[in-house]
């Protein structure tokens, strides 16, 4: 499956990831890597950097490293194709401006029968073949209503949007999955293709500290975070656990919010706590 990361901090910082080292560390070694993305945000905009080819030789990931940029949100995806061809158009993260902010989305699973979902009257159009844009398009088309208005969403009329989404993703198939806002990170954490086969949760895996992450702790799964002058708090999620640090992992259908590196006190528990 494919492998997903995010790092939200509350003071800019510079990462730079090692995407070979990162799919190996989530078990893609010896797998067939189809493409890769990183988005940094960057106020309502973002760079956003996409191949549709393996990592381990990309010049432009020594070109990101060599800039250096700095930034609080950033998401990453590795893909492991399992729908649509080897194309740009289906590479994530997919972005998308709603509400004059360009918005974000990864997901690792598999949607069956998402396409059926898709209304004929829509603002928001799948570029590529993949369920997961299909369903970023149908998660923006579902968020149009809170973003119609002038000001900003509250985090409860997001989250109940994004709550709602999620229940039906996981109806289709595993739908783990990053959705940012450029303020806000939503995590839902369900199910993936575990070490010994089976389909099961974690999908998700959650590392928050009030100060910057060590990074010796980070280096075997090619991560690298600069740590700037005065106090720091990050918060990490990824796939599988990148260190032997405490990772906690997201509950089968949990989501959580995240801004500057901080856990929101609110966000949706397991399906299972719902029921």
């Amino acid at each position: 499956m494919c492998e997903l990361f995010c790092l939200s901090s509350r003071w800019p910082t510079r990462a730079t990831i090692s995407l070979k080292a990162f799919a190996a560390r989530g078990g893609l070694a010896g797998h067939t890597l189809d493409g890769w993305g990183i988005a940094f945000h960057d106020g309502r905009d973002l760079r956003l950097y996409r191949e549709p080819e393996p990592a381990g030789d990309s010049a432009w990931l020594a070109f990101i490293e060599a800039r250096r940029v700095s930034c609080r949100l950033l998401i990453s995806h590795i893909r492991h194709a399992t729908r649509g061809g080897l194309t740009l158009a289906n590479t994530q993260p997919f972005a998308r401006e709603l509400g004059g902010r360009m918005h974000l989305f990864a997901h690792n699973g598999r949607l069956d029968g998402v396409e059926a979902l898709l209304g004929s009257k829509r603002r928001f159009n799948p570029i590529g073949e993949t369920d997961s844009e299909i369903a970023f398009c149908l998660l923006l088309e579902a968020l149009s209503g809170p973003w119609g208005d002038s000001a900003i969403p509250s985090v409860e009329a997001r989250l109940a949007v994004v709550g709602a989404f999620a229940a039906t993703m996981r109806t289709l198939g595993p739908a783990n999955f990053l959705y940012s806002d450029g303020e806000l990170v939503f995590a839902h954490g369900h199910r993936r293709t575990q070490a010994g086969g089976t389909i099961a949760p974690p999908g998700l895996w959650c590392l928050h500290r009030d100060c910057a992450v060590d990074r010796d702790a980070l280096a075997p799964a090619g991560l690298s975070i600069e740590t700037p002058p005065g106090a720091q708090e990050l918060t990490l999620l990824a796939s599988v656990p990148l260190s032997d640090e405490p990772w906690r992992p997201l509950a089968e259908g949990e989501i959580v919010v995240i801004a500057k590196g901080q856990v929101l006190p609110i966000g949706l528990p397991s399906s299972r706590s719902q029921t």
